[in-house]
């Protein structure tokens, strides 16, 4: 399974980006795709997810800045990311979850993508 990850970047605080992550596996094997993000010297949080059938979850401290969504049929999840904080800078993880096994795994993570928010 292979998961490619594009949108990050650079931007000014009050900026917005969106993350996307395309996964090679069947769309009829996942479970959950979601997003993780880790700052220098944090443990890796989760961001966002949503599950097969569309139920979605955003952190709490997250919610009225952040949105995540999926494009079943390109099997491909979004993270749009509003009124971007420096704090929200971090390397974010695409993270997907399966419900068969692929090589002895269900879970997999993208090779994440820097975003840095500049004050």
């Amino acid at each position: 399974v292979q998961l490619q990850a594009s949108g990050g970047g650079s931007v000014q605080a009050g900026g917005s980006l969106t993350l996307s992550c395309a996964c090679s596996a069947s769309i009829f094997s996942i479970s959950v795709m979601g997003w993780y993000r880790q700052a220098p010297g944090q443990q890796r949080e989760l961001v966002a997810s949503v599950r097969n059938g569309g139920g979605a979850n955003v952190a709490d401290s997250l919610k009225d800045r952040f949105a995540i969504s999926r494009d079943v049929a390109k099997n491909t999840v979004f993270l749009q990311m509003n009124s971007l904080k420096p704090e929200d800078t971090a390397v974010y993880y695409c993270n997907v979850r399966t419900t068969r096994s692929y090589l002895g795994a269900t879970e997999f993570w993208g090779p994440g993508t820097l975003v840095t928010v500049s004050s």
